[in-house]
């Protein structure tokens, strides 16, 4: 799913605005959509609004299901409301979905909404990747996910299976300051079970007198860590790219928390809640953005360059690419 245009009459205080996503003319992609879209402004200039309407509409055209020749919402609890005047159109499997507030065209053709009886399909059949990180994803709530003590979670297999399913499947997620803790717990439960893992044989050396002997101990532990391997190792090989700008990096050793960060000057781990607001948030957009399967998807951030000092914010676009 791509985005190529929004046509804005009036929404709030956004009046006859027009966006072309798409490559121009003379470009070698002239026509196609772009890539990645920026979208620069002041303070209360509406960047949040556009960003929200985006969402919207892909919200608002997956709850739909053609009958007849008109629409309705597969189910009243996701009865979207779509208030734009105006239109923005999308572009699927080559094929141009473009929303209004009154209708829908699907390629060629005009589906109005109405309450037509007939063969019921629904609107898009392929599946719809959507992953939208609010600005306020700096929460204490999300923080705390990050601060518990591994060997502490439950990771039963309802959270593996949702991992899984938002690793391989479709999905719409917002990470906001609300969502929901299962969602945290199901991306990284590879790494809580590796924890309690590296937890337990700790326990195990100690209890067999083998941290005595550190010959004997480098032996053991290095057999254990031929047979598991460490899943927060590839996340920390990609970090810890962006985080030496602040001299810290993944600390693959520590237990404490799920994903420990530690200074690189004086060796000393680093609660998530002591780490900058630019921190926390690359952290929670960047980790979900890892482990998920994006392809196909349509990723919307809102201020991804909050807090974050001007020479990190060159090379931001790179990484969330």
């Amino acid at each position: 799913m791509k985005l190529l245009k929004l046509n804005i009459d009036s929404h709030f205080h956004l009046e006859n605005i027009s966006f072309d996503f798409t490559y121009p003319k003379g470009h070698t992609k002239a026509g196609m959509p772009l890539e990645k879209i920026c979208i620069i402004g002041q303070s209360a200039s509406g960047k949040t609004t556009i960003l929200d309407l985006i969402k919207i509409g892909i919200l608002k055209l997956d709850s739909l299901e053609v009958v007849g020749n008109t629409l309705s919402t597969l189910n009243s609890s996701e009865n979207i409301d779509f208030k734009l005047n105006g239109s923005i159109e999308y572009i699927i499997d080559n094929e141009i979905l473009e929303i209004s507030k009154d209708k829908v065209r699907k390629g060629d053709y005009l589906i109005p909404y109405g309450h037509e009886s007939g063969t019921i399909q629904k609107l898009i059949f392929n599946d719809v990747k959507l992953l939208y990180f609010s600005s306020d994803i700096v929460s204490k709530e999300n923080i705390s996910v990050f601060e518990q003590n591994p060997t502490v979670i439950n990771t039963d297999e309802e959270l593996k299976k949702m991992g899984r399913f938002y690793k391989t499947n479709y999905y719409t997620l917002q990470f906001d300051d609300s969502i929901d803790k299962r969602i945290w717990y199901s991306l990284f439960s590879n790494i809580l079970d590796y924890r309690k893992k590296f937890t337990q044989l700790a326990s195990d050396l100690i209890n067999r007198g083998v941290i005595g002997d550190m010959q004997k101990l480098n032996k053991e532990f290095q057999k254990w860590s031929q047979e598991n391997k460490n899943p927060l190792e590839p996340f920390a090989n990609f970090f810890n790219q962006i985080l030496r700008k602040l001299n810290l990096e993944v600390d693959l050793i520590n237990t404490d928390f799920t994903i420990p960060i530690k200074s690189k000057i004086n060796d000393d781990t680093i609660p998530i809640s002591k780490l900058s607001t630019g921190t926390k948030s690359l952290l929670l957009s960047m980790l979900p953005l890892f482990e998920l399967d994006t392809e196909g998807a349509i990723i919307l951030i809102d201020e991804p360059e909050r807090s974050l000092f001007p020479d990190m914010q060159i090379d931001l676009i790179q990484h969330y690419r």
